[in-house]
């Protein structure tokens, strides 16, 4: 029988229309697919030059070849690939460790599909801890509410929304692009599930005031009797202060810290999509969370949100601790912080910006332009650079700092100091043509949802 596929030449087979709305009905050779695929790509950005992404995108041909043999193992399915299951677990008492865990307790923890995942069971952890204190107190349980700062990453207001835990989210204000300890008098009382600071924020780099929340915290409980946990969101923070400050106790050191999630896939240099949580010991995260099933092969508990993935990620977190050790992480992060301050300096110097985030812990340069600039905005550098190639974050930021817009530029182990020095060139050279020529780029719109949650305008 004759079929459509047979009267398609090797050469027409490369112009074979695509079908957009329906399943293709006859296939090409793997030849074909592979040239449309690639073909399909070539408008994408360059990762290498996405600057606006804190996501690795390098990795050693060694690292690669341990993704290509994992990639077809489920990471989930212990029975059938212990080792894997092995490396997880002996990195969760790693980080642990890393952390500053408390000595003679269990460890507890797991591999997430990124920090997303990873915050989503910190938070249910938080939740159902505060219930069932609530409920052997006997008090109502129906109104949990959680207290970040307008900082946090979109993950969180997810949290609150799916898992109906009432936002408490302190407003920013110009200047101040973190959260601290004094406004939560405000938002703070018996049904607080968990106070979240952030360790290396999206919006600046910088790290919430995690003492002086903490230590209002001692002082709530001495005023109320009222016990109130903290979650450190590490996703990017988490892999660099143990290696730069290891005498700045962010972590576990501090006692109201039951929780700590950080990202692989940032600076814990493994391809997306990796995270991890970390509970300061075994109780904190309630049993009633964890399942056990056996239909993969012998009983196994699982505590995740996501059930079944490809364990490339873990072989590469446990490659890469491996190969790096703690004094390789140091060099690497080093490095990079040191090209993140010298790009700083050059667009400081250039009389164009004012920088942002003067506390600079991890390798994020965040600059607003010069009041002295009139006519372009941030938008327009960062569409002006966009012709050669890179990717620079512009933004809005939360309330109430909305006025004001940020350039940020996250700078990752791959970039050394000659692409330093060529990217601070085009942001100036950009600014410089601008400053002739005019801007027209607008921020884009915020949607705002009944529940007061903002998103992004659809385009």
């Amino acid at each position: 029988m004759t079929t459509a596929s047979d009267k398609i030449t090797p050469y027409d087979e490369f112009n074979y229309p695509i079908p957009e709305d329906e399943f293709p009905k006859d296939g090409m050779s793997a030849r074909a697919a592979a040239a449309v695929v690639i073909s399909a790509e070539w408008t994408d950005a360059n990762p290498m030059l996405n600057m606006s992404s804190f996501v690795t995108t390098w990795a050693e041909p060694e690292a690669a070849e341990t993704a290509k043999r994992n990639i077809f193992k489920n990471y989930i399915d212990h029975d059938m690939y212990p080792q894997a299951f092995a490396m997880e677990t002996r990195m969760v008492r790693w980080l642990h460790q890393l952390w500053n865990g408390p000595k003679g307790v269990e460890p507890y923890g797991t591999a997430t599909v990124g920090s997303s995942e990873a915050c989503m069971l910190a938070g249910l952890a938080h939740k159902w801890n505060w219930r069932k204190n609530r409920e052997a107190e006997g008090k109502d349980t129906s109104r949990p509410n959680m207290v970040t700062g307008g900082n946090v990453q979109i993950v969180w207001k997810k949290f609150l929304r799916y898992f109906d835990v009432e936002p408490r989210i302190v407003p920013l204000s110009p200047g101040n692009y973190r959260l601290t300890a004094e406004h939560l008098d405000k938002y703070v009382n018996e049904n607080t599930i968990a106070v979240v600071a952030i360790a290396g924020q999206t919006f600046t780099g910088e790290d919430d005031d995690i003492q002086g929340i903490h230590d209002w915290l001692d002082d709530y409980e001495k005023r109320t009797g009222i016990s109130i946990p903290m979650h450190i969101d590490g996703a990017s923070g988490g892999f660099v202060n143990p290696f730069l400050y290891p005498d700045y106790a962010w972590d576990f050191r501090l006692p109201r810290v039951l929780s700590i999630n950080a990202s692989g896939h940032k600076y814990g240099l493994v391809p997306p999509g990796l995270g991890w949580i970390i509970f300061r010991e075994r109780k904190v995260f309630n049993e009633e969370l964890v399942f056990y099933v056996n239909y993969l092969g012998g009983e196994m508990p699982t505590a995740t949100l996501n059930f079944s993935r490809n364990a490339f990620q873990v072989a590469v977190q446990y490659y890469m601790f491996l190969r790096q050790g703690f004094e390789g992480y140091r060099r690497v992060m080093q490095h990079t912080l040191d090209n993140a301050i010298a790009l700083r300096g050059i667009l400081v110097d250039s009389g164009y910006f004012t920088v942002m985030n003067e506390a600079q812990r991890i390798p994020v340069v965040a600059v607003t332009l010069d009041k002295k600039v009139k006519n372009f905005n941030e938008f327009d550098v960062s569409n002006k650079v966009r012709e050669k190639g890179w990717v620079l974050a512009a933004y809005s930021m939360p309330p109430d700092a909305e006025e004001v817009t940020s350039l940020r530029v996250v700078v990752r182990p791959h970039i050394n100091r000659n692409v330093v020095e060529l990217l601070a060139g085009d942001i100036v050279n950009a600014c410089q043509f601008l400053e002739t020529h005019g801007g027209n780029a607008t921020p884009p719109k915020l949607h705002t949802h009944a529940s007061g949650l903002a998103a992004p305008a659809k385009c």
